[in-house]
């Protein structure tokens, strides 16, 4: 069976790690699709923070799907995938997704996902985070949803903002078994 794994790109800030996950996800998985969908805000932070377009993102997908397709394939229980990540993942979409408001296309992902029991991993991307959204994601996270904040981290001694994204991403992509180089935590030397 091909393996299949669905991007979301919502409209908060942090473009830059959905374009290194397409990037990575492409040269280091080659043989598998990846099904991409974004908001219209994930599209305008997209312009902001990046050099890419929506048409240069798409390229790095195997298929794209307009956010207003809710009769598209990922939006069915039958269509088999790994599962879905949403990087940025916005507060107003964490709070669709533990709502059920599904409507539409990056939302009825998510949902499906949930309902068919399959890995869901949200990168929320907001500071500082209000009582609300702590709900949300909390609620999030116990109807099965993977929580990962792109925290930063020092242990592997960064040296440039790329280095912190490609962290990021590589820890993203270890929540559905794809190991991509993260460097293992080994303990103190002291």
């Amino acid at each position: 069976m091909t393996q299949r794994l669905i991007i979301g790109m919502s409209g908060a800030s942090g473009a830059p790690l959905t374009v290194e996950l397409l990037r990575q996800l492409r040269s280091s998985y080659p043989q598998m699709e990846t099904h991409l969908v974004v908001t219209k805000g994930g599209e305008m932070t997209l312009r902001q923070e990046t050099d890419q377009t929506l048409e240069s993102l798409k390229e790095l997908a195997s298929v794209y799907y307009d956010n207003d397709d809710i009769g598209a394939a990922i939006a069915s229980g039958s269509f088999h995938t790994m599962g879905m990540a949403v990087v940025p993942c916005s507060m107003k979409t964490v709070a669709g997704i533990v709502s059920g408001y599904s409507d539409n296309l990056l939302l009825r992902a998510a949902d499906v996902c949930m309902k068919e029991r399959r890995k869901l991993v949200l990168v929320p991307r907001e500071a500082p985070l209000s009582t609300l959204h702590l709900r949300n994601l909390y609620e999030a996270s116990q109807l099965g949803a993977v929580i990962l904040p792109p925290m930063q981290t020092y242990y592997d001694h960064p040296r440039t903002v790329e280095d912190m994204v490609r962290h990021t991403t590589e820890r993203i992509l270890s929540q559905f078994g794809l190991e991509s180089g993260t460097r293992e935590w080994t303990g103190m030397n002291m």
